[in-house]
């Protein structure tokens, strides 16, 4: 089973068992982190795609380090002009371990229809 989640403005592939790294979220590390953005959920041979979410599906991760990645040079210049400008950035990393993938709303709401007809 696999997700595919969206966390700091980007789309990432996530099972379990699964390390992976992403935009710097706001907790401590141990602490467990419960990421709702589900855009599509892989079950075997199922998948389901959601709109834009999968609805109660949601992705439980446990944050191992909060990190800094590698340094990025900013070199502008403009030839004959004196003009130069150097700058640098490191952007804030959280690496996670993926627990488990839950695919949790999508049975709910398969039974609230069979109920409604």
């Amino acid at each position: 089973m696999y997700a595919i989640i969206k966390t700091g403005g980007k789309q990432i592939k996530v099972a379990k068992g699964d390390t992976v790294t992403v935009e710097r979220l706001l907790s401590e590390v141990g602490s467990k982190v419960t990421l709702d953005e589900v855009l599509m959920l892989n079950d075997g041979g199922k998948t389901q795609i959601g709109t834009p979410l999968v609805s109660g599906a949601s992705v439980t991760a446990k944050i191992v380090e909060q990190k800094r990645d590698a340094k990025v040079i900013v070199f502008k210049k403009k030839r004959r002009q004196n003009y130069r400008r150097k700058k640098g950035h490191r952007q804030y990393l959280t690496v996670l371990s993926i627990e488990a993938v839950n695919a949790g709303g999508a049975k709910k709401s398969a039974a609230k229809k069979e109920a409604a007809e």
